[in-house]
């Protein structure tokens, strides 16, 4: 987990939507500085877990950052900095990007970046990150580019599974733009974006609505008529749906100590270009070959990996776990892990993780655990 980040007076921040998870009984834990609802009452993690899989839940996920780069060829120079391509994608489109540390080559946080215009980019970070994030871009921006911190001016809500687009749309919201694509939408008197976006693996949307407005939109989600009705859904679920896609973490399995090349997020690397952070170190490290690779680990017997458990081969230890739970879809534990490529060369091969000094066999694989149905 990242770094947790306070308010000036010490306390954690909280969701613009904060009195209604009260309301709802949810349990709380601190995530990168913000206090936010874990699980609710009534449903739980696998109840939670399930809804998505198979129906529709509905996230607050306020805490993460919201940032606005602005001015003549706004887009020119985000892309100079960050890690993907923004050339490859036109307005009105999303792309996975990453901030990386220009000198190692770490991953200082993963970004979705929403092309809005030449001039125009927003730019959603991790909670913890935001100001990390802002900070180098303001150091970096040109005359006449301005990077706007608007962490607390908006919330966002993910509203994810396969009866997702069905849930929008009798709301009278669009749903029919393509996967990591963006669309402007008006709900509860209020004008918001609809983006194809998700952290699950399932078919969903992210809502981008102005802070005083989130409270309306949040109910009229929740009281929706549906063939379904939507679940809230808390940050435990979001972790077990996104380790069964085998979506890497920041703080887990991204940190400044990882690089893209080791996190196999190389395709969120546009090799090509002839700027962005970190581009000499990692040219470098791909042609050589990383000294350790993110992997999946599924579990051979009753196990669950979790994160910082040592991953041991013929007695050794070869790596060490960044995620892992139980997986509420397979039924047994999955998760990641970052392994020496020297030791363990390939999928297939047969670790042990040290689960409380027990050896638990696990096999060594490459998510996702299970089907991707974001498209």
């Amino acid at each position: 987990m990242t770094e947790v980040t306070m308010t000036g007076d010490g306390a954690p921040r909280r969701s613009p939507l904060h009195d209604r998870h009260v309301a709802l009984g949810a349990k709380f834990a601190a995530f990168g500085g913000w206090q936010m609802p874990l699980e609710y009452a009534g449903g739980g993690v696998l109840r939670e877990h399930e809804s998505v899989r198979n129906a529709v839940g509905v996230f607050d996920v306020s805490h993460l950052g919201k940032a606005r780069v602005t001015g003549p060829r706004a887009a020119a120079f985000v892309n100079s900095c960050l890690s993907n391509d923004l050339d490859r994608i036109t307005a009105g489109s999303a792309q996975y990007t990453l901030c990386c540390d220009d000198a190692t080559g770490g991953v200082v946080d993963d970004i979705i970046a929403y092309r809005y215009a030449d001039d125009h980019v927003f730019l959603v970070p991790n909670a913890a990150n935001t100001g990390e994030v802002v900070g180098r871009l303001r150091a970096a921006a040109p005359g006449g580019v301005t990077v706007t911190d608007e962490h607390t001016g908006y919330a966002v809500l993910a509203v994810q599974g396969p009866a997702s687009a069905g849930l929008l749309a009798g709301l009278g919201l669009p749903t029919g733009h393509p996967y990591m694509s963006f669309a402007a939408g008006r709900l509860a008197g209020t004008d918001l974006v609809v983006c194809r976006t998700g952290y699950t693996g399932e078919h969903g949307y992210e809502l981008v609505v102005p802070a005083e407005a989130a409270g309306r939109v949040w109910d009229l989600l929740l009281a929706a008529e549906t063939p379904v009705a939507a679940r809230a859904c808390g940050l435990g679920a979001r972790d077990t749906l996104r380790t069964e896609m085998g979506y890497a973490l920041h703080g887990q399995d991204l940190t400044v100590a990882v690089t893209p090349v080791q996190a196999r997020l190389g395709w969120a690397v546009g090799w090509r270009k002839p700027d962005f952070w970190g581009r000499t170190v990692l040219l470098a490290e791909k042609a050589a070959g990383p000294a350790r690779l993110l992997r999946g680990l599924q579990a051979v017997q009753r196990a669950i990996p979790r994160p910082g458990m040592a991953v041991l081969l013929d007695g050794a230890q070869v790596g060490a776990v960044t995620s892992g739970t139980f997986s509420p879809t397979r039924k047994t534990g999955v998760g990641l892990a970052l392994l020496d490529t020297a030791a363990v060369p390939a999928d297939g091969v047969e670790v042990q993780v040290d689960v409380r000094g027990r050896h638990a066999p696990m096999r060594v694989v490459t998510p996702p655990f299970v089907p991707s149905s974001v498209r």
